[in-house]
Formats: C-alpha cells, structure tokens, sequence
C-alpha cells in the first residue's frame, strides 16, 4: 500500500523521540483537495483512530489512511528529503499523473 523509505522511517522516529510521543503515535497521511494541481497531500502525527481509518504498518512506523485516500495513495512511497531544493517529507506516487514544481500537490 504505502512504503516508508529509510529516511523518513529515521525522521519519523526523531520526531516522536523529540516530542516524547508513546506508542500509540502514528502517522497520519491523507490526500485533500487543492494546490495547483487539484489534489494535496496531507500529513500529521497524530494518535488517535477514527473508524474509517486504514491502518499500515512498514518498517515498524504505523501509517493511518482514512478511505478516501487510500486510492490515491496505493503504491506510494514516503520519503525525507533535506536537498538544495528544501527539506521535508516528500511523497513518491506512481499514480500522479501530473505534479506541481514544489511536489505538494498532484492529479490523478
């Protein structure tokens, strides 16, 4: 469903450390619509479920999804950039057929 790489798993695990979160932390992703190109990406750390929610779990960080957005996000990877071009969590999705220049937002 959805792959957590390396560098995110490593960033992921930093921020929870930082933030004393317990083992009920997860990561919430999700898509919305808007941005340029019609749809945005959406992520937080949160700890609660709600009952349409998707549970994933991949390299031991645990992914929430709600239903919604589980078709736009099916095969996507999760990745932690910190480039020339910005730092931050960047989404890899096969199924974009279109992307803005920043990465935050997609069609399908």
């Amino acid at each position: 469903m959805i792959q957590v790489s390396e560098k995110a798993k490593e960033k992921i695990l930093e921020i929870k450390h930082s933030e004393n979160r317990g083992d009920d932390f997860h990561v919430r992703v999700g898509v919305k619509g808007g941005g340029c190109s019609g749809l945005m990406y959406d992520l937080t750390f949160d700890e609660e479920l709600q009952a349409t929610d998707k549970m994933i779990e991949d390299q031991g960080i645990k992914l929430v999804v709600d239903k919604k957005s589980v078709l736009y996000l099916a095969g996507t990877t999760l990745d932690f950039t910190d480039g020339l071009n910005g730092k931050g969590f960047q989404f890899i999705n096969p199924n974009a057929s279109r992307t803005c220049g920043c990465g935050e937002s997609f069609s399908v």
